[in-house]
């Protein structure tokens, strides 16, 4: 019954490893949004960039791309500092930051809820818990 408890408790940890590091695109200057693709899919550095950035430049030859890992913090101080400068228009930067993995890249449609929807790998921990060591908790 310990090992048990022992094993439940260290894939409760390991599982709650997993959501520490996301995944981003990462380029300088790119146009057409170019980037979006394999080969430009960064690991974000673990506890410390939690989101991920995309810049948008408007400059006379077209539209640039900045895509990138980020802290939460100095993604959100960027994109609110640059506000103002979001028109769209030439000389127009535009900074968004977003928190699930690949969220920089190019926009995908949502896909319709569903009662079959698997649950999410954030919700395994614990479910993990009240699988196996909330039974265990209430036998005494």
């Amino acid at each position: 019954m310990r090992l048990l408890v022992f094993a439940t408790l260290f894939g409760v940890l390991l599982d709650a490893g997993d959501a520490l590091q996301i995944q981003c695109y990462q380029c300088e200057e790119m146009k057409h949004n170019d980037c979006s693709t394999p080969e430009f899919i960064v690991n974000c550095t673990v506890n410390v960039q939690d989101m991920c950035q995309k810049e948008v430049l408007v400059k006379p030859d077209g539209i640039h791309y900045r895509k990138s890992c980020a802290s939460s913090g100095a993604c959100l101080i960027a994109s609110s500092g640059y506000q103002q400068f979001c028109t769209g228009r030439l000389n127009s930067v535009c900074i968004s930051c977003c928190n699930t993995p690949l969220c920089n890249g190019p926009r995908r449609k949502r896909p319709v809820p569903s009662a079959a929807m698997s649950i999410p790998q954030t919700n395994r921990p614990f479910l993990l818990f009240l699988t196996f060591l909330l039974p265990l908790l209430t036998l005494t």
